[in-house]
This record gives C-alpha cells, sequence and structure tokens, in this order.
C-alpha cells in the first residue's frame, strides 16, 4: 500500500499567503513586448506570468531592460529590496614581493585564491602577513594551475625584449621575459581586469620598445587599456616615487574611460612626520662616512633631520648598500648619521606600523625598495572596482 496514513505523508499544505491568485494588470502592447524580450535575460523565465513575477521581486524600475546585467557577471549581483554584491572579487597576486599590490587592493570584498613569489625571503615575509606561503617561480607554473580569478595584479620586472628575443630565438617577441607569463596566463585565464605595476623607465627602456610591445600584446586581449605615471608624494607619503600603472578592463565589460586618482598633489606630507627617535642599530660609522659619504666633490647623499618638511628621494632596494648619491639619510643616531629604521621604511611605503618583518636588515631595505606605495595602489584598486560595478550598472 502506497502513502496511506502516515504521519507526514501526502502534501503539505500551502498556506494562504503563499497560494497564488489570479490578478488583474493592464499594460501597453510595447510594455508586454519588452517584458517578453529575449533580451532581458530572467534566468529561464519564459511565460509572461513567470516574467512579471520575477520582474516584480527584482524591482522593474532598477532595471536597465535591454542589458540588466551581464550574465557573465550575474554571480556578483542577488535581490534583496535592492541590487548588491554576492560574491567576492577574487584576485591573484604575481611578483607579489611582500604584498603591496595586494595591500592595497585587498579589502573586505576580495578574495585572494593564488599568488606567486620567488624569492624565499621575501615569501617568508608574505606569509608572515598574510598566513599563505606563495607559489614559487611562476615560469615554471602551468597556466591551467591557477585557480580562475575576476582580477590579475602584478609588478612584473622592467626587461627588454629585443635582445632576448633576438638571442634567445624565441617564437614569441615576449618570451624569455616575465612579463610573458603574465600575458599567457591573461589569454588562458580572461580575468575581468588586471593592475599592472612598473618603475616609470618602462616608458623609456630600450628606447621605448618594451613598453610598445607591452601595450601591442596587451591590446590583442580584447582589454581596454589605460595607463599613467602616479607619483607616491601625491599619495600621502613623504617620498617621490614615480611608477607608472597599466589597468585593463575585458572588453565585454564596455569600459571605454578609466579616470586615475590624482591623490592630493596641494597637502604633501613631511617626512619628518613619520621620523622616529634615536632607533638602535641604524648608525652609519664615522669611518664610512669620512671615506665615502663625504669624501667625493661629485655630490652629497641627501641628509634629513626632525625639521625637514620635504618629500625623500625614491627608495631603492639597494638602500642596504648605503647609496652616496641616491639614498637618504637621518641626522640623528649615535654617530650622527643613520639609515631609515624598520618602522620608517614602513611608513615611507605606507604599510601599516604592525606589518611583519622577518628577515634580516638587508632583505628587509631589498624587499621595501621592491615594493610599491600601498595608498597610491589602494586608490587605483578603488577606482577600478567602482568602474567595474558602475560597468553592471549596480554601484558599489
Amino acid at each position: 500500500m502506497r502513502g496511506g496514513n502516515r504521519e507526514g505523508a501526502g502534501r503539505k499544505a500551502v498556506p494562504d499567503s503563499k497560494k497564488k491568485k489570479n490578478r488583474n494588470i493592464y499594460i501597453t502592447d510595447d510594455f508586454y513586448s519588452e517584458i517578453m524580450d529575449e533580451s532581458l535575460f530572467l534566468d529561464g523565465e519564459t511565460t509572461f506570468s513567470q516574467r512579471c513575477i520575477k520582474l516584480i521581486e527584482m524591482g522593474i524600475n532598477s532595471l536597465s531592460y535591454k542589458n540588466a546585467y551581464r550574465v557573465s557577471d550575474r554571480n556578483h549581483l542577488s535581490y534583496n529590496g535592492v541590487y548588491k554584491k554576492s560574491k567576492e572579487l577574487t584576485f591573484i597576486d604575481l611578483f607579489a614581493g611582500i604584498g603591496g599590490i595586494r595591500k592595497g587592493f585587498e579589502d573586505s570584498d576580495t578574495k585572494c585564491v593564488f599568488s606567486s613569489e620567488w624569492d624565499k625571503y621575501a615569501a617568508k615575509t608574505y606569509e608572515a602577513n598574510y598566513g599563505e606561503v606563495p607559489e614559487g617561480d611562476i615560469t615554471k607554473i602551468d597556466e591551467d594551475d591557477i585557480p580562475e580569478h575576476d582580477v590579475l595584479l602584478a609588478g612584473f620586472p622592467c626587461q627588454p625584449f629585443s635582445n632576448i628575443g633576438r638571442r634567445e630565438g624565441f617564437a614569441h617577441e615576449t618570451q624569455g621575459t616575465l612579463f610573458f607569463d603574465v600575458l599567457r596566463i591573461l589569454k588562458k585565464k580572461r580575468p575581468k581586469m588586471f593592475l599592472l605595476e612598473n618603475v616609470k623607465g618602462l616608458l623609456t627602456n630600450d628606447k621605448g620598445n618594451t613598453f610598445r610591445i607591452i601595450m601591442k600584446n596587451l591590446n590583442e586581449l580584447d582589454y581596454s587599456i589605460f595607463y599613467k605615471v602616479l607619483d607616491a608624494q601625491n599619495f600621502g607619503l613623504p617620498q617621490r616615487r614615480e611608477r607608472v600603472v597599466i589597468v585593463g578592463f575585458r572588453d565585454d565589460l564596455g569600459v571605454n574611460e578609466f579616470e586615475f586618482p590624482k591623490g592630493n598633489p596641494s597637502k604633501k606630507v613631511p617626512i619628518n612626520s613619520i621620523l622616529e627617535h634615536n632607533p638602535s642599530g641604524y648608525s652609519v660609522s664615522e669611518h664610512l662616512q669620512k671615506s665615502y659619504l663625504f669624501k667625493k666633490d661629485d655630490g652629497r647623499p641627501q641628509l634629513v633631520d626632525f625639521n625637514s618638511t620635504c618629500q625623500v628621494n625614491t627608495l631603492c632596494a639597494s638602500y642596504h648598500k648605503i647609496q652616496r648619491l641616491t639614498g637618504t639619510f637621518v641626522k640623528d643616531g649615535e654617530t650622527g648619521i643613520r639609515m631609515f629604521s624598520e618602522l620608517e621604511l614602513k611608513r615611507l611605503m605606507g604599510f601599516p606600523d604592525n606589518f611583519i618583518v622577518p628577515v634580516s636588515r638587508t632583505q628587509m631595505y631589498r624587499q621595501f625598495g621592491n615594493s610599491v606605495a600601498v595608498p597610491m595602489m589602494k586608490e587605483v584598486a578603488s577606482a577600478m572596482k567602482k568602474k567595474y560595478y558602475d560597468s553592471l550598472n549596480i554601484g558599489k
């Protein structure tokens, strides 16, 4: 015997408030055609009744009927009275270093799904701060093994293409450089956006040929691409640090223009605002001062003190070598002149004071000198996210 009088058997009673009832609605033929138009994506709703119910639920007045939202991006949308994000933007962090670009891009609405850094010391700092060990050499990682992602971040090294290509006889003009790895991942994974950062010299490297090849190859991938040179001193850091920033939006997003943030050039931060008094262990010996820093007549290092209101020279990865003509030193400490302290390095680059540095002094200077201006990246990332969500007609 089937069914029977078992407890709970049969259909459950539908509450009266949940029962569908006949309602009359009077609309024009044109409006009916709009509702039934197949270009209005309604996720499988085919009948007039189904489509009306769906449209009412979603808020018909908030839709742009012909292009409500792109099918490829609808997993970033949900309805709860209004449109909102329902899924984090995922990103990958290539040539991650100590995570400077990530620090600027990452927020509560984003999630890193992959990172790569070949230097073991930088990877150690990365792990200490982000709780994950980056994958190693990106040239040895197959693009198929990289997770799907919405955004690609990369601060790839500046390398000329022409000499390498001719010397090695590569089939592709970018092969043999690390930009080739950025390119192959973009081709395979087709993320919605990318953010690339490099030194200003990228624009003139190899008489401009390097940058020309980069832009040519990026344009062939069907992205809308924008670039600009930005300076860290306009973004709240007491350091002159010009970098070229390249952003790209996949063509189907329909992004035809992008305005880079300008920062606040009229309100620069002075170097004395980040200095700490007499930190231990950073002094330059008197012997080195006499025999090297101030011995020659072809220039002097930049010296600052607690009254200095300037923005200092660019922090370089070779700062630990006590660069005589490009380095900046503080009039302070046991010998009267010292190098920047760990805390000052963090503040120079826009990292939080509690950023963990688990490596030697030499590695510390290299890592911060190779990193990015975090506040600058943060503003670029915010502009990118806003443009992306605006392209979906939902705002942030």
